[in-house]
């Protein structure tokens, strides 16, 4: 999947918020080497450069175009394109941040066990991911797929709900690492714009679908989506958009 960073950063703010709000209960106080996993377009690395000013920060995605704007935009940082599957560092590191990645990949139950090992002993694992997969956001793209002439291309892709709850998380992880913390937040974002729920999800979570059609059947599925999430998230009388989010947070320490 190409990634479009231009689209991804129309929310840039609301996209940052959870990752700020994770990177402020890391208590890693002086770590040689912090990788930003999934690292996308690198908006995060001036707040974990200014967080760690001495540690030598990475940053790993596996899209060209993203990395491309991280490097111009942040020539400061070290930047890897890697199959975030497969990536593994040289040696393990001090702080594994990955922000609203590992909803994109499958596996967890061998996935996470794999990242707690290329973390130092004393060193930490802080994850992010969306869990509103059952929010009209994410269930209108279920209906587009379910109920159009482009169904059987692309059902096969269509994950309803790839991130676990959080009990089955704290269940795979806490016989493996020290200490263990999870929670859930739910954000109210407050959208500007036309549709913005649809201009939100166009840049992330729609986009997978939007990728395998083209032409006129892919702007007849981006027109029906926008119909159904226009209809579940009417505007305010002061015509912006709320739109509730919830993101599910794993601090593990070695």
């Amino acid at each position: 999947m190409a990634w479009d960073p231009t689209q991804y950063l129309k929310f840039a703010n609301e996209r940052l918020q959870p990752a700020l709000d994770l990177l402020g209960r890391i208590p890693a106080q002086a770590p040689e080497t912090v990788v930003d996993f999934g690292c996308g377009a690198g908006n995060l690395s001036p707040m974990l450069r200014a967080r760690w000013p001495h540690a030598k920060l990475l940053g790993v995605d596996s899209s060209p175009e993203m990395l491309a704007k991280a490097r111009t935009d942040h020539p400061g940082v070290d930047f890897v394109q890697a199959d975030v599957a497969e990536w593994q560092p040289d040696a393990p590191v001090d702080v594994l941040f990955s922000n609203a990645t590992l909803q994109w990949l499958t596996n967890h139950e061998i996935l996470l066990p794999g990242l707690l090992r290329h973390v130092k002993p004393g060193g930490w694992l802080a994850i992010q991911m969306p869990r509103n997969f059952d929010a009209p956001s994410h269930t209108c793209s279920v209906e587009t797929v379910e109920q159009g002439p482009w169904r059987d291309k692309l059902l096969p892709h269509l994950r309803r709900r790839p991130v676990w709850p959080p009990a089955d998380y704290w269940r795979l992880l806490q016989d493996r690492v020290s200490a263990l913390s999870l929670w859930e937040t739910d954000y109210i974002q407050v959208l500007s714009g036309e549709n913005p729920v649809a201009e939100f999800t166009k840049g992330t979570w729609l986009k997978q679908f939007l990728d395998r059609l083209e032409g006129e059947e892919r702007a007849a599925f981006e027109a029906d989506y926008r119909a159904r999430v226009a209809k579940a998230y009417p505007r305010e009388q002061d015509g912006r958009t709320l739109f509730p989010f919830k993101r599910l947070f794993i601090l593990a320490q070695i």
